[in-house]
């Protein structure tokens, strides 16, 4: 009797390190909305174009096509949540692309701080 009282403890805990592996992660796969402009990651590092926009002029003057500049000189789209101070990577870079310097709401799920977009819609006008 003594024995089988002992493996309770390896069973439990071989059953709860087991579970943990299989669980889903808390927030993985579910749609989420976020909101934020659609920058480019250079600039998205200091929450800002005008940084970018004085060093170099051929950025332009636009929010716009300093992200497009930025996005062909290498750097990827983002979003960039200006309330949470959030940079948030998207998988999807031809939809982003389109809505570049702009005000949006992106619905997708959230896997390791990169959004699987599903929808992207402009907030300004």
């Amino acid at each position: 009797m003594k024995k089988s009282l002992e493996v309770v403890p390896v069973l439990l805990a071989t059953w709860l390190i087991a579970y943990s592996l299989w669980a889903e992660p808390a927030g993985a796969n579910h749609p989420q909305a976020f909101t934020g402009e659609i920058m480019d990651s250079l600039c998205a590092k200091d929450g800002t174009h005008e940084k970018m926009m004085d060093e170099m002029k051929s950025m332009g003057r636009d929010k716009q096509t300093c992200s497009q500049k930025c996005a062909q000189l290498g750097a990827r789209y983002v979003l960039y949540d200006s309330a949470k101070k959030a940079i948030y990577g998207l998988d999807d870079q031809d939809k982003a692309a389109s809505f570049a310097g702009r005000k949006v709401r992106v619905n997708g799920a959230l896997e390791r701080n990169k959004i699987k977009v599903a929808t992207i819609e402009a907030l300004d006008q």
